[in-house]
């Protein structure tokens, strides 16, 4: 024989209340990158990227640069195995568009402003990108790489913007 329990109005309003106050909605996707140094360079650092409307919200931290500009990209593959960052592709470039300034005109998924290290060699850097999301996927970012160069952009030259040597490599992974 089954038992049933009648609550009173009041008391069965504080248990859906409770069940409703209890659901937490969860906040906006994030992924990281934990930036390790190739052979014989000492570049490390943070990237943190976040769901931000239709964009993305880069954050990054870096030190052991030389001071001045360097390029800075998500990379195919999520492969920092090589000695020398090659591991890691060329730029994601998810919608076959020309190497360029994320911050106006046509570019990659993966181009990103420019790092700018200070006199100590690190670099601090809050922009937004769009062109790609946090998932996995075509426009996917997740299990890619984050690459540091060890000059400047170019934005210019096709289809890697001319910004040298691979200083540093970190696997982008959903938090």
């Amino acid at each position: 024989m089954k038992k049933f329990i009648l609550l009173g109005t009041a008391a069965s309003s504080l248990f859906l209340a409770g069940c409703v106050g209890g659901i937490v909605s969860p906040g906006p996707a994030v992924a990281e990158a934990k930036l390790t140094p190739t052979k014989g360079n000492s570049v490390s650092g943070v990237v943190t990227f976040t769901e931000s409307g239709n964009k993305l919200r880069v954050m990054a931290e870096v030190s052991g640069l030389t001071p001045g500009a360097h390029g800075f990209h998500i990379h195919q593959k999520g492969d920092c195995s090589a000695p020398d960052g090659t591991s890691a592709g060329g730029h994601f470039n998810p919608s076959n568009k020309p190497h360029g300034n994320p911050e106006h005109g046509e570019h990659h998924g993966g181009d990103m402003p420019q790092l700018v290290a200070d006199a100590k060699g690190v670099a601090k850097l809050l922009t937004y990108i769009d062109e790609v999301e946090i998932a996995e996927g075509t426009h996917g970012i997740v299990g890619r790489s984050v690459i540091v160069h060890a000059t400047a952009d170019d934005f210019k030259t096709q289809p890697t913007g001319n910004s040298g040597a691979r200083l540093a490599c970190g696997v982008i992974v959903k938090k």
